[in-house]
């Protein structure tokens, strides 16, 4: 008797000591709303990790939340159509793309105070990316298939890549630039070092992708397509490694590194969330219900929380999903 119990302290101790395993699909619900202001248009969102902070496109500015409290911070005035948000850590400086405007709208990152507003080379900046490495900022003009290349520090243009079709979210790994063609149901390869276009991969069975996601370590490519389906592509050769289904009308996905899992956000409201088993094989969709019409988010890193808006009760909503 006094062995079993022995053993039952024992191995009782060794699990209280061993690491809690990373948070999985399995864990996640929505934990809270907030309810900002009346309904109005919205399209990405992005977390500034370094002030804790939510940025979220909203139509005419971008508004700026505190997190984890979602009280509202402040905002950048002066867009029309916004799309998207990037930010240069080492530059203080954050960038927004104004569709309607064809310009980036360049912020302060601490004050919110606008410093300028540039034209790109194309029309209807949509998607918008920072490159640390090389110091370049990005636009991926949806109206003219092409991307236009700053400086972003001086904001001087350096280049105008044209991409065959609809550019829409790109990701990079410091090399490479990867960025969804829309409307050719494609990816293109744009070389950082000379801002050419080096590659165009299909995606076969993906209809209209457009979030876009990597999992750098593994080097696997994640779009999300409009006829729910997510496709994982291999970012060094192209080559198609699987397809998992998702939710419909998904315009976002993000990669956990922490946790192995790609999350989807879907129009349809739904959040889909599939475990990376290995780099070539995945899990069925574990499915969390959320509001119709959440099709973009972004994601906190540091605590895994979800962060989906929308419009519910005729409100502009942002919905909090954590594990």
């Amino acid at each position: 008797m006094k062995t079993t119990i022995s053993s039952t302290l024992l191995s009782l101790g060794l699990m209280l000591a061993a690491p809690l395993p990373p948070a999985q699909a399995a864990d996640y619900a929505v934990r809270q709303t907030w309810t900002l202001d009346q309904a109005g248009r919205w399209d990405y969102l992005e977390v500034d990790p370094v002030r804790h902070r939510l940025f979220v496109t909203r139509g005419d500015r971008v508004q700026v939340l505190d997190l984890p409290s979602g009280k509202v911070a402040g905002q950048i005035g002066g867009l029309q159509r916004a799309h998207g948000v990037a930010f240069a850590q080492k530059l203080n400086l954050g960038f927004a793309s104004s569709g309607g405007g064809n310009s980036v709208v360049v912020f302060d990152l601490a004050t919110l105070q606008t410093r300028q507003e540039v034209k790109v080379s194309g029309q209807n900046p949509d998607a918008i990316l920072f490159e640390e490495g090389s110091g370049k900022l990005y636009t991926f003009n949806g109206k003219t298939n092409n991307v236009s290349v700053f400086d972003a520090a001086s904001m001087a243009p350096k280049a105008t890549i044209e991409v065959g079709g609809k550019p829409e979210f790109a990701v990079t790994d410091g090399k490479r630039i990867y960025v969804n063609i829309e409307d050719k149901a494609e990816i293109a390869v744009i070389d950082i070092a000379t801002d050419r276009q080096v590659a165009r991969w299909p995606l076969a069975g993906c209809e209209e992708p457009t979030g876009l996601a990597l999992d750098a370590a593994h080097r696997r490519l994640f779009s999300v397509c409009q006829n729910g389906v997510l496709a994982v592509t291999d970012a060094a050769s192209g080559k198609a490694v699987a397809r998992a289904a998702i939710g419909k009308g998904s315009d976002a996905v993000v990669f956990d590194a922490a946790s192995a899992t790609v999350f989807s956000s879907n129009g349809d409201g739904t959040l889909s969330m599939i475990h990376q088993d290995d780099a070539d094989h995945y899990a069925k969709a574990a499915t969390l219900r959320t509001e119709k019409g959440a099709r973009t988010m972004a994601m906190d890193h540091d605590g895994g929380a979800v962060y989906l808006p929308t419009v519910v009760d005729k409100h502009f909503t942002v919905i909090v999903a954590t594990p």
